[in-house]
């Protein structure tokens, strides 16, 4: 790896540093494109490699389990019989061969069981479930359906042939063709000879069974057509008894003559009613005539009125006249004048005389005439009804006709039946004609194993790339600037590479030359440019959480500090949980906690550890933990200051305790270590938050544990600031 850095001249001025990927000139790290996705893919090969191992593993007993499928076909073809055909009311039939329904027989349970017994189908193992060995995955699920669910309850036990039949139909194939009246059979079986077999074997057995099978229906068909015959004629029997009864008992009002003659009646009583209303309206008019004016107002009306009244009614006027002329030439007082007066009363008293007597009579004349309406009307009602009578009991006739006529209907359609029948039985079966028999298979059905072990092996690296997507995208992990940068007051210091496992067991051993003692030195490097160029005097290496590599950032700027020629004082500042005692194999005892407590002095608590050249303080007893004031961290700084040291201070995590934040607010540089692909951006930025509450300054990150190849894999701006 090479690294540049700067001569560790710490009075040296250098221009301030910081690390900004706006001006980067590499792509964005939210942009993808097929490198990105490359990438990704070199990443996360290990997840992808593991889980494509983890299902192949899964699916190679599957796909060994397959065995070769052998598929052999024949193809049937049925005919109406030519009988049928060539009969005079063939056009008329439908429904004489039906091809769906010869394929349903083909498919029947009889015929099923029967190539199931003849071709014992119930000894292999490849049609009885009975006769299998279960399988690993079938003993798993079912120990993991025993284990996980409740007792069931318990199903009806099904017998041994029905899942041989279940099996074959799922082996068996019988369509139709299009719409033509050919039938495919074929059957599936891992033994070719098998496979050709039965669909032979399947014809043989429909040829045989439906001959039979259509005899018994038309017997079946043949004694329900004669038993609805024998009731069809029971009943026109009984419909033409009704018929002949009805006639018999409405002899008289059947008759058309009888018909006629009421009707004749009915119009000659109609006729004399009307003249007797004519009669009858003069006669009142007379009445009326007489009763208002007299016989007068008849002889001038020109009614009929009797002659002698009117020779009476003429005398009268005649004696009138002659009254009229006499008054003319004798006067009234004449004798004669007198004389003609008392004729003219006499004659007139007689005239109203026969006037009230010939009323009377027209009187006596009109309620008889009332009379003879009243009878005649009486007579047309019992001439209508009796016509009435007569329609109804030939309508009842022409129903119970009619109901005689559509029996016989429906006898001559039963006869139509029954011949239909008798013309099926001379010919009863259809004409079948075998295309092509099912021949032995001499290559397997479907793909090979080989061609499913590809496909298993496509499909599970396809699914294990996108779970290593799905992984990426929620992985929320800091692996780069790029994830902070939006977090304020916040400077990139460097990225400090992961220790091999040698590195580690050798925690005071210098790397030099190394990758990790060059990310070191270009940590020191960004200290100094972000002070102005000179080290701070005092340090604090912290991280949000335990475990991050703080310890170790801390112990190696003191070594590579230490070398420089510079002095250093490393403080173990967790004053619960500190170790530097163990690092430093001091068999000191005393430290921070003894001096926070002041059961000690300073320079009673400051050990030097000779192989390295550094000052260092221990936590102390953690029985004795108080949390230290800042007279206490002024005093030690105050004591490096005066020496010409730089204090380090090994804190604490930020999250788990409250001392770090005391510390911060003494010390000019706070050192954030986080860890990569661990520590996650929220982690990050709560830390930040956390620190910023005791001190408003910058705080400095720096990402440890950094694996510089998976790292240059990723798309982010200071993807290519490592090289390896």
């Amino acid at each position: 790896m090479t690294i540049t850095t700067l001569p560790m001249d710490r009075n040296a001025s250098l221009s301030p540093m910081r690390y900004d990927p706006r001006f980067q000139s590499h792509e964005a790290a939210d942009d993808f494109d097929l490198m990105t996705g490359l990438r990704l893919i070199r990443r996360r090969a290990i997840l992808i490699i593991a889980l494509t191992i983890l299902l192949m593993a899964a699916a190679f007993p599957l796909i060994r389990g397959l065995l070769p499928t052998y598929y052999a076909e024949s193809r049937l073809m049925i005919h109406s019989p030519l009988s049928a055909s060539l009969a005079a009311e063939a056009s008329n039939r439908t429904g004489w061969l039906d091809v769906t329904e010869e394929t349903e027989r083909l498919l029947s349970r009889s015929t099923a069981e029967r190539v199931i017994r003849d071709l014992r189908l119930a000894e292999t193992p490849e049609f009885n479930p009975a006769l299998r060995q279960a399988s690993l995955i079938d003993r798993a699920r079912k120990i993991l359906r025993n284990s996980t669910s409740s007792e069931p309850p318990p199903l009806p036990q099904s017998s041994e042939l029905d899942g041989v039949v279940l099996q074959y139909y799922q082996a068996l194939r019988v369509q139709r063709d299009g719409q033509t009246n050919v039938i495919r059979i074929g059957f599936s079986s891992r033994d070719p000879a098998l496979a050709a077999a039965v669909p032979n074997y399947l014809i043989s057995i429909y040829s045989d069974e439906r001959e039979d099978r259509l005899r018994i229906r038309l017997d079946a068909a043949e004694k329900w057509v004669q038993q609805r015959r024998s009731e069809q004629q029971d009943r026109i029997t009984a419909a033409r008894d009704r018929f002949d009864r009805y006639r018999n008992t409405m002899g008289l009002a059947l008759n058309d003559d009888a018909q006629g003659t009421t009707t004749k009646l009915i119009a000659d009583l109609s006729d004399r009613r009307s003249k007797l209303d004519q009669t009858r309206a003069k006669t009142r008019m007379a009445i009326s005539h007489l009763e208002s004016a007299g016989a007068a107002a008849l002889i001038t009306a020109d009614a009929s009125v009797p002659e002698s009244l009117a020779e009476m009614q003429r005398n009268l006027t005649a004696q009138q006249r002659d009254l009229d002329r006499v008054l003319e030439v004798y006067g009234d007082g004449a004798q004669a004048v007198i004389d003609l007066r008392a004729r003219i009363a006499r004659s007139r008293m007689d005239l109203d005389l026969a006037t009230r007597q010939y009323l009377e009579t027209l009187r006596i004349t009109l309620n008889d005439l009332d009379r003879e309406d009243a009878e005649i009307q009486t007579a047309i009602a019992a001439a209508q009804a009796q016509r009435s009578r007569n329609l109804e009991a030939q309508a009842e006739a022409v129903r119970l006709e009619r109901l005689v006529e559509k029996e016989q209907l429906t006898m001559d359609k039963i006869e139509d039946q029954r011949r239909a029948l008798a013309d099926q039985a001379r010919s009863p079966g259809a004409e079948i004609e075998l295309l092509s028999p099912a021949t032995t298979p001499l290559a397997p059905q479907g793909r090979g194993r080989l061609f499913y072990l590809i496909g298993a092996l496509v499909a599970s690296i396809c699914f294990s790339v996108t779970i290593a997507f799905v992984v990426e995208m929620l992985d929320k992990a800091v692996r780069s600037f790029d994830q902070i940068s939006g977090i304020s007051h916040v400077v990139p210091i460097g990225f400090v590479p992961r220790l091999r496992r040698k590195e580690r067991s050798q925690p005071l051993k210098r790397m030099r030359g190394g990758r990790f003692d060059d990310a070191i030195q270009t940590l020191i490097v960004s200290l100094k440019r972000s002070c102005g160029g000179k080290l701070p005097g005092s340090i604090v290496v912290t991280s949000a959480q335990k475990g991050e590599g703080k310890s170790t950032i801390a112990r190696s700027l003191a070594m590579e500090i230490s070398a420089s020629g510079v002095g250093v004082i490393l403080v173990d500042g967790n004053l619960k949980s500190g170790n530097l005692v163990s690092v430093f194999n001091s068999g000191q005892v005393h430290g921070l906690n003894e001096f926070v407590r002041r059961k000690t002095r300073l320079t009673d608590i400051v050990h030097h550890h000779a192989p390295t050249g550094i000052d260092f303080i221990p936590a102390g007893t953690p029985d004795l933990y108080r949390r230290a004031y800042f007279s206490d961290v002024s005093e030690i700084i105050e004591m490096a200051r005066t020496k010409g040291q730089i204090v380090i201070f090994d804190s604490a995590p930020a999250l788990e305790s409250t001392d770090t934040m005391h510390l911060m607010s003494m010390v000019e540089r706070t050192i954030l270590v986080v860890q990569w692909a661990r520590t996650t951006c929220r982690t990050v930025e709560i830390g930040v938050q956390h620190l910023q509450r005791s001190r408003g300054t910058d705080i400095l990150i720096a990402i440890n544990n950094v694996d510089p190849r998976r790292h240059a894999m990723y798309n982010f701006t200071d993807a290519n600031l490592i090289v390896t």
